[in-house]
């Protein structure tokens, strides 16, 4: 999963560029490059593996200007080198790209007839070309650009600077999430605002289809149509104690420990701690009160999270439910609820194939529940309700407290619809999960040392049935070689 920095501005960025990259290796990375505007020329740097490569590189050979963007690369189209490595840079043009352009052979067929020549094995450089050829027949940049999203077919957030042209900023995404962010004199991009937590919190997060404009002290948002349009600007909830590890030897452990605090964020705005009864309001008791049978669509670690609540919804509400792996689901046509709804899980909230088979379920009229953490998400906006986690931002590869969050809130659901069909639920072990799980992780000490027994082993046997058999599986995943 790439991901995407830039900047802006007035003062040099490179080191800030750099910087928000390190933010963004929780998503994994092959490759790491920057471009800035030194002057009215484009300087790039790229280095395969881990980003202290990029800062060896830059160290020998510095580059520095008042605007930029920087790529970290997970290999798609191409080998996992340099050549491949981001930004692309084609004349006057320099671009980051994450997501896959479809119909990039089509492009560089045309554009190689038309004379030009590709550097790199991958989709993304037809971007630039792209954007490059047509300045060279007259466009400026901005239509230049605009033409070239109207070309592609795919997933994309891009982010492009062109040379002789130290205060402009341009992005678009579309299938792929950007973030714009505000600052003083400045203007951000973002793959996700973790990546500009301490540069601002004042965000917007771009629509499907938009694209925008942008110099240190102003932003031009357009939708797919070219029109202006007003986008919210809101407060991120990341800010930067978030994001780093504080006492802690590595991101996974920290998440761990701040279980029972993300747990008690999730649980609690969802009881009336007065009655100790559910309250997720009117729209909860009307989606599940005549509900036939509902669903639950996610993938990864989520959809793991929905196949455990399959049974707290069967066992608990006596509901009929299915749980479907997003990639799938759209493709085989599937018979819907006829009264119930289908909950969309997604710890990002732009997990493109679910956000495929809520647009699917919308086409079909059927209600659809959000369960994200991130609330400004494409998935919660579409949503016709939304039901936030509150895990905060995890770093970690391995999914923890989001994971734990999915399924406190699906927890929660399960006894809401148990609820809003008449049957007696208590609540009680829900409020205390929060000091269960403080009282687990007291334990530490005694788990380390039986994770010390288990390193060594070759092979680890997991066994679960029922609700356990889902919240085992992922555990059992060989590790990526």
């Amino acid at each position: 999963m790439c991901g995407i920095v830039a900047i802006t501005g007035t003062e040099t960025v490179a080191g800030r560029l750099v910087d928000g990259l390190k933010r963004l290796e929780y998503r994994g990375y092959d490759s790491a490059g920057i471009a800035v505007l030194a002057g009215d020329a484009i300087e790039r740097r790229r280095a395969r593996g881990k980003i202290v490569n990029l800062e060896a590189l830059m160290a020998d050979a510095p580059v520095d200007g008042p605007t930029g963007i920087a790529h970290t690369r997970w290999a798609t189209h191409g080998k996992p080198n340099e050549t491949n490595a981001h930004p692309h840079v084609s004349g006057k043009v320099a671009i980051v790209h994450n997501g896959i352009i479809e119909n990039f052979r089509e492009l560089r067929k045309d554009l190689q007839a038309r004379g030009r020549t590709f550097e790199s094995e991958t989709d993304s450089e037809v971007i630039a070309q792209l954007i490059d050829q047509n300045m060279a027949e007259g466009m400026d940049a901005v239509d230049a650009f605009e033409a070239a999203l109207k070309n592609l077919s795919g997933a994309f957030a891009i982010a492009a600077i062109f040379s002789g042209k130290t205060d402009l900023l341009m992005g678009a995404r579309k299938g792929s999430p950007l973030v714009l962010g505000y600052g003083q004199g400045e203007m951000f991009l973002g793959s996700d605002a973790i990546a500009l937590a301490p540069l601002t919190r004042d965000v917007t997060y771009l629509e499907e289809g938009d694209w925008v404009v942008l110099t240190p002290t102003s932003h031009d948002v357009r939708n797919a149509n070219g029109d202006r349009v007003n986008r919210p600007r809101v407060k991120s909830a990341v800010n930067e104690g978030l994001i780093e590890r504080g006492e802690y030897d590595h991101f996974m452990l920290k998440e761990i420990h701040e279980q029972p605090e993300s747990l008690a964020r999730s649980i609690l705005p969802y009881i009336d701690q007065a009655t100790q009864t559910l309250n997720l309001g009117d729209v909860a008791d009307t989606m599940f009160a005549k509900a036939d049978r509902a669903v639950a669509i996610a993938c990864g670690t989520a959809y793991y999270a929905a196949h455990t609540a399959k049974y707290w919804f069967e066992q608990k509400a006596k509901l009929a439910f299915e749980t479907d792996i997003a990639s799938e689901f759209r493709y085989r046509e599937p018979v819907l609820p006829q009264t119930g709804p289908a909950m969309f899980v997604s710890q990002s909230g732009e997990t493109a194939d679910t956000l495929a088979a809520l647009r699917y379920c919308r086409q079909n009229c059927t209600p659809a529940v959000a369960v994200v953490n991130v609330p400004e998400s494409s998935i919660a906006r579409e949503a016709a309700a939304i039901v936030p986690t509150y895990a905060g931002p995890e770093i970690g590869v391995a999914s923890t407290k989001a994971f734990t969050a999915q399924l406190s809130v699906l927890a929660v659901l399960a006894l809401n619809a148990a609820k809003a069909r008449g049957i007696f639920c208590l609540v009680m072990s829900l409020m205390a999960l929060p000091r269960k799980v403080t009282e687990a992780l007291e334990a530490q000490d005694d788990i380390r040392e039986i994770a010390k027994t288990l390193a060594p082993s070759r092979d680890v046997l997991f066994l679960g049935r029922g609700r356990k058999c889902p919240i085992f599986t992922p555990k059992a995943m060989p590790p990526a070689s």
